[in-house]
């Protein structure tokens, strides 16, 4: 899942890269932080050592996750994206999510 979470960081900002300039400040950097902390809330949890930290910070990745589905559906809106191409690693990290937090609960 972490892995899966790394690779859509990747995405997020080898589409972003294309924004337009007047964007670089608002959404193409709110994109990429959202990104950035998915994993970064995965690879916490993990590191603080049980069960209940670890779905505290799983939570706290699916909220980041909304938050960049939100966001790249306001940047194809815009037209400065096409959707599909973040929508499979989106989906992907919200199964793994679903699936861990189900798993934990």
């Amino acid at each position: 899942m972490w892995q899966s979470a790394i690779k859509l960081v990747l995405a997020t900002h080898e589409v972003t890269r294309t924004f337009p300039l007047e964007e670089r400040f608002v959404l193409t950097q709110q994109m990429q932080r959202s990104a950035l902390s998915i994993s970064s809330n995965i690879a916490e949890g993990y590191g603080r050592g049980s069960d209940a930290d670890l779905r505290r910070f799983l939570y706290i990745a699916r909220g980041s996750l909304f938050e960049l589905e939100t966001q790249a559906l306001i940047a194809s809106e815009l037209g400065y994206l096409d959707i599909t191409l973040l929508r499979e690693p989106i989906d992907k990290v919200f199964a793994q999510l679903a699936a861990l937090i189900r798993r934990l609960s």
